[in-house]
């Protein structure tokens, strides 16, 4: 029997679970992971509305990630949402701590599908400090525009990659809807496509195509093959049911 591959997900619960570490566990366990899961906040929403926010404190948050390294091997991480920046990097300094080689990827999510805003009147200092700690970053397209205003979006992406990879999330784009663009070693910038096959609007998506990433890369997959068999799982979630919570489909390594 080959080892078990452990993979872990911080990030906040969703009660119906289109989004969330809900979501992040259906992703591992689909490409043959056991998942592993630290919640950071209780959110009262269903799949069309989002009523409020409950954030769990750092402590609990911290306690949770030290028992698990504890008891299991843990290579990957994929952080969602958390209360602040803060807090963001002071998971990331315990993570590092606790395995100096762990890849983290992290959805820097700033505002829920349903409208409601997280963290983005905050102070960005922390934000260099917390890319360094990254291996990869999955901004969708409005969130990249909201890291940096003082920015045009080629300029945060060329800051960004100073310290870490970036998979740019096109479903939000109004020129090129469904591009996603990895940025990496030093602006190497790769291309995906949108499926031809009609896809309807799912919540959590963004969550789906970045826990599948960091699924890919605790596989040993490597990242360009990482992003395309990400981008191509969640196409599948996109078409799996007409309704705003899609059906995970099988690993999709193609």
């Amino acid at each position: 029997m080959s080892q078990r591959k452990y993979i872990l997900t911080i990030a906040g619960h969703d009660p119906s679970g289109g989004a969330g570490i809900t979501s992040d566990i259906k992703t591992f366990e689909a490409h043959g992971l056991y998942g592993l899961s630290v919640c950071t906040a209780i959110t009262i929403q269903n799949d069309s509305t989002f009523k409020a926010c409950t954030w769990i404190n750092v402590e609990t948050i911290l306690a949770q990630i030290e028992i698990l390294f504890d008891r299991f091997e843990i290579g990957i991480v994929k952080i969602g949402i958390v209360e602040s920046w803060g807090i963001v990097l002071m998971i990331l300094e315990k993570l590092v701590e606790l395995n100096p080689s762990i890849k983290i990827v992290l959805d820097p999510i700033l505002k829920a599908s349903a409208g409601f805003d997280f963290h983005s009147n905050e102070e960005q200092t922390l934000l260099d400090n917390i890319w360094k700690q990254c291996y990869l970053v999955t901004p969708n397209y409005n969130e990249i525009q909201r890291l940096y205003p003082e920015k045009n979006i080629e300029d945060t992406i060329e800051h960004i990659c100073r310290f870490t990879n970036i998979y740019l999330k096109g479903g939000h784009r109004a020129d090129k809807k469904g591009v996603d663009e990895l940025y990496y070693n030093e602006i190497m910038k790769i291309t995906m496509l949108p499926h031809l096959v009609k896809v309807s609007e799912k919540h959590g998506s963004g969550c789906v195509l970045s826990a599948a990433l960091a699924s890919n890369i605790c596989l040993g997959i490597a990242v360009e093959d990482a992003c395309r068999y990400a981008k191509n799982y969640t196409g599948q979630f996109l078409i799996s049911h007409p309704s705003l919570l899609g059906t995970h489909p099988k690993n999709l390594i193609a």
